[in-house]
């Protein structure tokens, strides 16, 4: 049996509602699991794969835009020969290669959108399965003996957040901790 039919179903799925539903909620908990670390996969291979478009596309930006200084030198360099009409097609070369930048500076801006769009789902995708995994340790352990398995999980999530976001978390928490010791 599938939970998920899509990888928004996971982020937006109320867990606890699920497995009330299941007759066996620690098999389901299990399934549960293993389509979400499945989909978190596809998410990571998305985000790579939009992380490689938009770097295609940004290199391919900075080609053209190299060719534009070499048409309007080349224009200049036959303007200053005399030959107006090789300076001419050098101009409409230039031009050609504007149009063309034009066109995939809009494509690299969606590029980038979409990456950040996928980026922000497989953080949402991560949460939702760290989620799942403490559930798992509630059934399997019981209520006390889950809180360390929490705290073993919660580290390793954390240790599988990227650098940037790993930072963001810790000055969170930092921002916590002052406001915590300004109150007592």
């Amino acid at each position: 049996m599938s939970y998920f039919s899509r990888l928004t179903d996971i982020v937006t799925c109320s867990l606890t509602k699920i497995l009330a539903e299941e007759d066996d909620p620690k098999a389901a908990i299990e399934e549960i699991i293993a389509e979400m670390q499945e989909g978190l996969a596809a998410a990571q291979r998305c985000v790579s794969t939009s992380d490689a478009n938009a770097q295609r596309l940004q290199d391919e930006l900075s080609e053209h835009k190299s060719k534009i200084e070499f048409w309007m030198s080349k224009a200049k360099e036959e303007l200053g020969g005399g030959n107006d009409e090789q300076a001419r097609l050098a101009l409409v070369r230039k031009s050609e290669v504007e149009n063309l930048i034009a066109g995939l500076e809009r494509e690299y801006t969606a590029a980038v959108a979409t990456r950040e769009h996928l980026m922000t789902t497989q953080r949402a995708l991560e949460a939702r399965l760290a989620e799942a995994r403490r559930k798992q340790a509630e059934m399997q352990s019981g209520e006390s003996a889950a809180a360390s398995e929490e705290a073993q999980q919660e580290q390793e999530f954390v240790s599988t957040v990227d650098d940037s976001r790993a930072k963001q978390i810790e000055d969170e928490l930092a921002a916590l901790k002052r406001e915590l010791e300004q109150k007592n």
